[in-house]
């Protein structure tokens, strides 16, 4: 009886606790404390409970620009800073790949710093993904046992499929692409065609599912979106809410929407991002 209480209660007030902790893989905290403590406010006030939250400090109009190298190792050093107040933080760097060996030195620097891993962002930085210079930093940043964050909301026709030639260049290095390729998502199916060819296992190959969860849940391509996570791997998607642009609460709320199961759920609210980073 009282079982059926305490469930009827959380139902009624909304909250999110009973899903369990949710391990949040993509935040932009561009004010180091200031930010972070907002973040918290936000995951509270939605009855959320945190397992881990993946911090970078660039994002918007907070760019890690090719040859500003000063404010790219400053930035760096708060998110290294942060992780190092905050048990819960995984720091996430940056570089731009055409600094060339500056940009490897400095990925070299924050590996030695505990870093984990290397965010990048084709347009917002301004390089290209199939340029030489990506791929010697990718190829270090696997050296380095260093996971490589890349966007892939699929803003320009070809950018999956540059990513996924990159993954397959560079099969020593773990990669997270972000969105999931957003609404081009379908491409991703292809993994299930290529796992075919001997030694294509892509088990360096993960996904976040930020921002496009909200645009599928519900919607008539769901069923779509579904088939492409269970193609790609359950055991390698992560769910992230990419603020401050979207609020935790609502990409946990359309991940629940989702036709998963609980177990589904749990290995992508928390379960595969603490495997991942070791946590």
């Amino acid at each position: 009886m009282l079982r059926a209480l305490i469930l009827s209660l959380c139902l009624f007030t909304g909250t999110a606790t009973a899903a369990g902790p949710v391990f949040d893989v993509h935040v932009h905290l561009r004010d180091g404390e200031t930010s972070l403590r907002e973040y918290r406010e936000t995951v509270r006030a939605a009855g959320l409970e945190l397992s881990g939250i993946g911090v970078m400090w660039f994002g918007g109009p907070h760019q890690a620009r090719q040859g500003d190298l000063a404010k790219i190792r400053a930035g760096n050093d708060r998110v290294i800073a942060l992780a190092a107040a905050h048990a819960d933080v995984v720091p996430i760097a940056t570089v731009h790949p055409y600094d060339g060996d500056d940009a490897l030195a400095e990925l070299a620097r924050v590996a030695a710093a505990g870093v984990k891993v290397l965010k990048i962002h084709a347009h917002t930085q301004g390089f290209d993904v199939s340029d030489p210079r990506v791929e010697t930093l990718a190829r270090k940043a696997g050296e380095l046992g260093v996971t490589v964050l890349m966007d892939n909301a699929n803003i320009l026709p070809g950018d999956s499929e540059k990513l996924f030639n990159l993954v397959v260049r560079v099969p020593k290095t773990k990669f997270i692409l972000a969105h999931i390729g957003g609404l081009n998502f379908r491409f991703w199916n292809i993994l299930a065609l290529a796992r075919t060819a001997d030694g294509f296992g892509f088990e360096n190959l993960y996904f976040d599912i930020s921002a496009t969860v909200l645009v599928v849940a519900d919607s008539p391509v769901e069923e779509e979106f579904l088939w492409t996570l269970r193609n790609v791997g359950l055991d390698h998607v992560l769910l992230g809410s990419d603020y401050p642009q979207i609020g935790l609460d609502a990409t946990v709320k359309a991940l629940d929407r989702l036709d998963l199961s609980e177990e589904e759920k749990v290995k992508i609210r928390t379960g595969n991002a603490q495997r991942l980073f070791g946590r």
